[in-house]
Formats: C-alpha cells, structure tokens, sequence
C-alpha cells in the first residue's frame, strides 16, 4: 500500500510548484517594468533640469544685455528720477527727490537747499546735446568731465634733446623737455528761467523740454563769449585775454600773430596773402585738425578772396550740416569774435582740440523759486566750466594792422 502512494504525491508536489515558478517570474517581470519606469522617469527629470538650467541661462543673459534700455522706463532709476523732478518743478513736492539715487551710478539727487537738485539725466543730456552743437569754442575745442573745483594739464612744449652716436663714441648728455602746469578753475555759469504758476499746472506743458531749451540757450550763449574774450576772473579765460605778440617772437604764455599789412583791413593789392600767411604761421604737426575762427561780417569779407588765379579761397559745404572750408580748412562762425577793426584780432586759426581745453562738471543744479517773482516761477539753473588755453602753438592770429 504504502508502495502506492509515492507517484501520487510526487505529482502534487510538482504541480504546486510550477505555479511558484510562474508568480516569480512575473513579480521579476514587474520589477523589471518598474525599474524602467523609474529610469525613464529619473532621465526626463534630468533632461527637463537641463532645460530649465539653459532657459534660466538664456533669461539672465536677456536680463543683463537689456538692462540699460530699462533705464529709460518709468521703472527705472532714472525713470524714477525724471518723475520726481516733474513733481518739484511743478508743484515745488521735493518728496520724492530726497534720497533718490541713480541706479548703477551711485550719484544722490538730494543736495542742500539752497543748491538745488540735480537735474534728471535726460534733461541734461538735451542741454548738453544743445551746447555741444552751438557755434562755440567747445564744439572744436577738447573738453573733459571732471568731478573736482579744477583741472590740471601738464604741457610738453619742449623737445627731447637726441644726437647721433658711433659706436665707439662716448654718450653725450642730452637736454630734457620742458613740462608746464597749466591749471583750469572751474566758475558757476548759472541761467534763470521763469514761466508762470499757470502754465507749470498744465498737464500738457512739457517742462522739462522747456526748461532744458532756456538752459541751453543761455549757458550757450555765455560760454560761447567766455571761451574767446572771458578774462579768467569767475569766468572761463579765453584765447584772445593772453598777450599776443608778433609771430616768431612769441615765447610760451604768448600767442602769435600775423598782420594784414593794412589798419583795419586786408592789404589793398594782395588781400588774400595774409591768409595764406596765417595758414603756414602754424606748424605742419597743427595744421592736420586745424580750424579757422571768425564772425559773419569777417566771413562775408573772406568769402570774397580769390588766388592768384581767380579761384575762390572759399568753399560752401558739400553735405548738409558740413562746415564752409577756407584754403581746405574748416570754418567755425563765432559771433563773439571781433569784427574787423584797427589792430582787431578777427581771425584765428589753429588745433583748438590741443590747443584749448575745456573742463566742466557733468551734473547741472536747479533751485526752484515760487517767491521772487511772484505770480511766476524762477528757475535758478547753475553748472560749474572752466577753459584756457593749453597748448600756444598750436593757435595763430590775424591782426588787422600794417605790421
């Protein structure tokens, strides 16, 4: 009997353990699935990361290359300035000035009260838009920005000695260039501008454009004058205020001149002589970014000169906006220079770029004053220039004398 049951069993055994077999196999199977799922997963995080780095990347690239653009919206640092300065010029609110500083610049608009406040930067630039185009000085001449009362130039007006050798010849000493000082003060130009209390309150007033044009034209004005004839004394010194002295002569502190050959006038039989002589008065090294300097009535008298043989020494501009040319050379019209008179020094012709030197601060104050001249407001607008001559060889004159 017992001998009987053995197969029996055994085939129980077998059949409960297949589907063991099967249940393993498919948990593996399930495992296996699960694990991809899991990887497939891990790499489209990683992937999605990857992506949101370089777009994260490419955002801050956008932010930083659009940065100074911003500054000109209302957002903005000087946005925020330009408002501000609205509101104090109209109504007198100061509030919001207080504390303002320029993003990226550092540069606080509160200053005392009896200074004013800064002008926005925007107002600014159209004023300073307006002097650097204006028929001056400044728009030949060399001009720096400085955040000092004055400006210091030191001038090389020697040469270096120099000598030929042999190489079994002793070295000689040579002499050393001579190195001048020249000091440029800075001196207040201010400008005051009023309009009534009426017109600042309406909306569609623009005050800053208004205030910017009546700036400009009388800070133009003002330096236009100082920077040929101002005597130094609170004021820019100009070019004609140094001694002038026949040329040749000149020692340094002086400026040349060459003469007509007639008082008060060009030479009757060669006029145009005196040009050319001023021309080649300058050295060769000047006379590359040379410019002549003279008012209308000058000019309406130069315009007329022929050569030798009957051609115009003058010539019109060929483009728009492009400057009349003398013997070649570009024309400034400058009404502040002479006019033509005995011994008038109506003419110059030089380098103005090296030879005079313009220094100024960049910002520009307005104190706003409902009080003095009521019903209207003043506009106390003040800047700080100064200018002098650098460089005196690199200037010439005509002198309208016999000698």
């Amino acid at each position: 009997m017992s001998s009987e049951f053995p197969g029996p069993v055994s085939q129980e055994k077998s059949a409960t353990r297949q589907p063991d077999g099967e249940a393993t196999q498919l948990t593996r199977a399930l495992e296996g699935f699960v694990t991809e799922i899991k990887t497939f997963r891990a790499d489209m995080m990683g992937t999605l990361k990857e992506q949101d780095e370089r777009l994260t990347m490419m955002d801050r690239k956008f932010t930083t290359k659009t940065a100074r653009p911003v500054l000109a919206q209302a957002d903005s640092g000087e946005g925020l300035h330009l408002k501000a300065f609205d509101a104090y010029l109209r109504q007198g609110d100061d509030d919001g000035l207080r504390g303002l500083v320029l993003e990226g610049k550092g540069l606080n608009t509160a200053v005392n009260s009896e200074g004013g406040y800064l002008v926005d930067p925007q107002t600014s630039d159209r004023i300073h838009a307006v002097l650097d185009a204006s028929a001056s000085i400044r728009a030949i001449a060399s001009v720096v920005q400085v955040e000092a009362g004055s400006f210091d130039v030191l001038v090389d007006h020697g040469d270096v000695g120099s000598g030929w050798e042999t190489e079994s010849s002793s070295v000689t000493e040579t002499g050393s260039a001579a190195i001048d000082r020249i000091s440029i003060k800075l001196h207040e130009l201010s400008a005051m501008p009023k309009a009534s209390q009426r017109l600042l309150e309406d909306s569609a007033f623009d005050v800053e454009g208004w205030l910017a044009e009546r700036i400009a034209m009388k800070f133009a004005r003002a330096e236009a004058a100082a920077f040929i004839s101002g005597s130094g004394t609170d004021q820019p010194r100009g070019f004609l205020d140094h001694d002038i002295v026949a040329n040749g002569t000149e020692v340094w502190g002086e400026l040349g001149y060459v003469a007509t050959g007639a008082a008060g006038d060009f030479d009757a039989t060669n006029p145009a002589d005196a040009i050319v002589d001023l021309v080649y008065a300058l050295e060769a090294g000047y006379r590359a970014n040379a410019a002549f300097v003279m008012n209308s009535k000058t000019a309406g008298a130069v315009r007329k000169m022929k050569d030798a043989d009957g051609r115009f020494l003058w010539s019109d501009g060929l483009a728009a906006g492009e400057p009349a040319r003398l013997m070649g050379y570009p024309v400034l019209i400058a009404e502040d220079m002479p006019d033509i008179a005995a011994n008038a020094h109506a003419v110059a012709f030089g380098d103005f770029r090296a030879g005079y030197t313009i220094a100024e601060r960049p910002d520009l104050r307005v104190l706003r004053d409902p009080f003095s001249a009521k019903p209207h407001v003043l506009f106390y607008a003040t800047k700080r220039v100064g200018g002098d001559v650098t460089d005196f060889s690199a200037i010439k004159l005509l002198k309208f004398a016999a000698s």
